[in-house]
Parts: structure tokens; sequence; C-alpha cells
């Protein structure tokens, strides 16, 4: 641990320490951690429990100043950058070579650079003026993993080999504190991006942001909801918004589009500042299948 400074703040009860050894108040005579975060400027966040005499339990926070690549909010959850590539595959791409870039894609999953990655054929697309095949999801511990992901050999080595046999590709990131690390094998997922209208206003944005997040609780299916704004402009086709419900499987995809009245509310929430919307069904692959 680094060493600078050490002090007691009294008023909401957190210790700034940068000694490696260092004393609580003689008051105090039990200490005991109960969570380790991290906060968005690096610091590590230890939070404990003290007991006094006569017993008094009281609860302090630890904060010790340390680089580190993984970012936890203040909530718990810990923030992961979300990378997806959506590609369309030229419909004449002969099948032994898409073959070969789903088993190659697949293959960064091996990179410790990434803490999840699958590629595979979309279950089903439902944009009309941008269609696509195929999706890669990868998951990253900081901007600067994704960074060196980007620009690592073997990542730039598969991208160039399958670039004759792509006629389009859309991509988004975003930082998340909703995401656990990795998805199961076999899990469904619905990926949404959205275009705004121009010249919306922030309070219209957190608006739009705030309506997705109210998804999870009003479909008790979905075990994860990742959202965020895109950071990377590039490839997005000006879209700034995109989610990620993670559901048990496909069927779970079905039951969510029959629920008509609660999906038309969600349209009515936020559809006027919506210019455009791109959705598409992806179902996680098993390790074997996705290396076939």
């Amino acid at each position: 641990m680094d060493a600078e400074e050490i002090y007691w703040a009294e008023d909401n009860g957190q210790w700034l320490i940068n000694e490696v050894n260092f004393k609580p108040p003689s008051r105090q005579v039990i200490s005991i951690p109960i969570s380790v975060m991290f906060t968005k400027n690096g610091r590590l966040l230890l939070s404990f429990c003290t007991f006094n005499s006569p017993p008094l339990f009281r609860r302090n926070s630890l904060i010790l100043r340390r680089n580190h690549k993984t970012q936890i909010s203040m909530s718990g959850q810990q923030e992961i950058v979300e990378h997806v590539v959506l590609f369309k595959v030229k419909p004449d791409a002969e099948s032994s070579k898409v073959a070969a870039m789903v088993s190659g894609l697949n293959g960064l999953s091996s990179l410790d650079l990434t803490v999840h990655l699958s590629f595979g054929q979309l279950l089903r697309s439902r944009c009309s003026s941008l269609t696509f095949t195929h999706m890669l999801h990868s998951r990253y511990r900081s901007k600067e993993d994704l960074r060196a992901y980007a620009v690592h050999p073997e990542h730039v080595r598969v991208v160039n080999e399958n670039k004759p046999i792509i006629d389009d590709i859309m991509a988004v990131d975003w930082i998340s504190n909703g995401a656990s690390v990795s998805p199961k094998p076999g899990s469904a997922m619905r990926l949404t991006i959205l275009k705004l209208k121009e010249n919306l206003g922030e309070n219209e944005k957190a608006r739009v942001l705030e309506a997705i997040e109210g998804i999870k609780d009003q479909f008790q299916t979905i075990e994860q909801l990742s959202l965020g704004e895109n950071f990377s402009h590039d490839r997005a086709k000006g879209y700034t918004i995109a989610s990620i419900a993670v559901l048990p499987g496909p069927a779970d995809l079905e039951a969510l589009d029959s629920n008509v009245e609660l999906v038309n509310l969600q349209k009515e929430k936020i559809g006027d500042s919506i210019e455009s919307v791109v959705v598409v069904d992806y179902v996680i692959p098993s390790p074997k299948a996705g290396n076939l």
C-alpha cells in the first residue's frame, strides 16, 4: 500500500489511509471488515464495523489510495465495460469461412484482457433498416483493457482475416454497473440500441435511462440488465444508448414479448425521445459450440 497521510473524518466516518501501519482511535476496540470495493476514482474502499465499550455498533470506512483497473460502484456492483459488435455476413460467404470466423473470434476469449467473450449467429434481428447476422459480446474490467484488446495482435489478425466476408459492422461500448462477470452459456440476450432525437437535453436522456433501468423490476425473468451511454462513436452509426437484458433462455424472450401491456407502457414512456431502435436477440453458445 502507498504511504502519504492519515486523517480521521468524524463527520462522514471515513479513514483516508496511505500508511502501511495505521492505528484507529483508542476508543475503538474491535474492527471487523465487511466489504471491499473500488470507487470510480480508483480508490480501494474497505468497509468495516467497529464495537466500542460500552458496546456500540458503528460502521466506518477505510479508504486506501491505489491504482487498480477494476471499478466497483458505491452500491457494491462491479462496473463492467461492455463491448458489442454486430456483424452482417455476406449472403454468399462460404460456410467454411463463416465457421472459421466463429471459431477465431471465440478463441479471443482466452486473452487475459477479457472477463467474458462470446460470438455467434443471432437468434433474430428485429430491425428492418439495419440487418445483422452475428454478434460479438465481450466484457472488460476497464476502458484500458478494452483498448489493449483492440490492438492485441491476435485480435487484429482475426479481424483482418474475416474482413472479406463482412458486409457491415456496428459497434457500441458502454460502462455498466448492472452486469455480473459472465452470463451462462445457453442464456438468451436481448440487445437494444437507441438513437435519440437531435438536441435532446440531459434531463430527457436521463429519463430514457431511468425507464430502461426500470424494466428489470417489471420483468422478473431478467437475470441481468446492463445499460449505459455509448462512448465509442466511430462505428455506432449515431446510436448513443445501449442495453442488454439477460434471460435464462430463448423461451423467456417470447414470454417477454407476450406481455404486450408492459411493452407498450415502456414505449409510451420514452417513444417521443427515440429516433430509431436496433433490437437483436442472441443465445450465448456453449464453449464447444462456439468454437466449431
